[in-house]
């Protein structure tokens, strides 16, 4: 099967990111929060808040001869999401597999995405919607052609601490796979390790790694071709059959990415912690300390309901509700009324 059929696959096992978006909503109907960030509400709701328009946020905000207008954000953002799914499929494009007519539509366009050029199709569409930013910037008179190229290359300064943690990540990934750690780990762990305690170290581990590093995308791409290869022959080892053994590899690789995800939440250092703090004018460590108990309360859950009990080879939808469930419970029985 192609990487994205293994990724569709994985979707069921991917608990934390479910649970997350569960758990925000249970926050909301029952108009509950605790721990820092019902200090934090409560204290909102008492005083005034400042927001300080001086900071440092960048030179484009000091812009007050323009009104602002919805499309200079929206047309930008749907050439890069438009032009990411046209690439897609251009690059993936098989006659063979859309002649095919034993295959449904949807079968095809898997096929199709999974055998495209992804950095192709992201490339193209950047470039688009970097080009229609400027396009709009520079026909409505809201900055000269100069300013908006110094105001990109601004841009392109801010995201290299990305790109170069990213570049690492891959270095290391590809280290890793030259001295054959996978095999070191497989051989570790075979008989030490049962393979239904392998997605749980898997999504420890992830997490613990993506908070020291602050970065989500290195972490699978250190711990991917270590977990997924030693898992299987882990499984295999333990005496699973292949449907079995296959089981195991799909909830490793989603654990990696839920566990990812968990630690990227947590770290203070994360280009998404900080982004959404700096986008939202608050205060960097209260964001952190108000967000962090979240985090964990639903890690745990996606933990021990999800992917412990899915080892144990409980159903699905049973482990989903068992979460949703324990979630309902702490939220009901931890959480404050915020709004009296």
């Amino acid at each position: 099967t192609s990487a994205y059929g293994i990724f569709l696959s994985s979707l069921r096992y991917s608990f934390y990111p479910i649970f997350t978006l569960i758990f925000i909503l249970i926050l909301i109907w029952k108009k509950k929060d605790f721990g820092p960030m019902y200090k934090a509400e409560i204290s909102a709701r008492q005083s005034e808040i400042i927001i300080d328009e001086n900071a440092a946020v960048g030179d484009i905000d000091k812009i007050e001869s323009k009104k602002e207008k919805m499309r200079n954000a929206i047309i930008p953002v749907l050439f890069i999401i438009l032009g990411t799914i046209v690439g897609l499929v251009v690059t993936g494009y098989n006659p063979d597999v859309w002649n095919n007519a034993n295959t449904g539509f949807l079968t095809k366009l898997s096929a199709t995405i999974g055998a495209s050029d992804s950095y192709k199709a992201l490339l193209w569409s950047s470039f688009l919607g970097i080009t229609a930013a400027i396009l709009l910037t520079v026909g409505q008179r809201i900055a000269s052609l100069s300013t908006t190229i110094e105001w990109a290359i601004e841009g392109f300064k801010n995201m290299l601490s990305a790109v170069s943690i990213l570049i690492l990540a891959w270095a290391l990934a590809i280290i890793t796979e030259q001295l054959h750690t996978s095999d070191f780990m497989a051989g570790f762990m075979s008989g030490n390790v049962g393979p239904i305690w392998v997605p749980i170290i898997t999504f420890l581990l992830s997490a613990l790694v993506s908070f020291s590093t602050g970065s989500s995308w290195s972490t699978m791409a250190i711990l991917y071709p270590i977990m997924l290869l030693s898992s299987w022959k882990i499984a295999l080892a333990g005496g699973y059959n292949h449907a079995e053994a296959l089981e195991v590899f799909y909830n490793v690789t989603a654990c990696v990415l839920a566990g990812s995800v968990l630690g990227d939440h947590c770290s203070p250092i994360s280009d998404t912690t900080i982004l959404s703090s700096l986008a939202s004018d608050c205060n960097h460590i209260s964001h952190v300390k108000t967000q962090l108990p979240y985090a964990l309360i639903v890690g745990l859950v996606s933990l021990v309901m999800g992917t412990l009990l899915s080892s144990l080879g409980v159903p699905y939808l049973i482990s989903v509700a068992l979460g949703i469930a324990s979630m309902y419970f702490i939220v009901s029985y931890f959480g404050k009324m915020v709004d009296k």
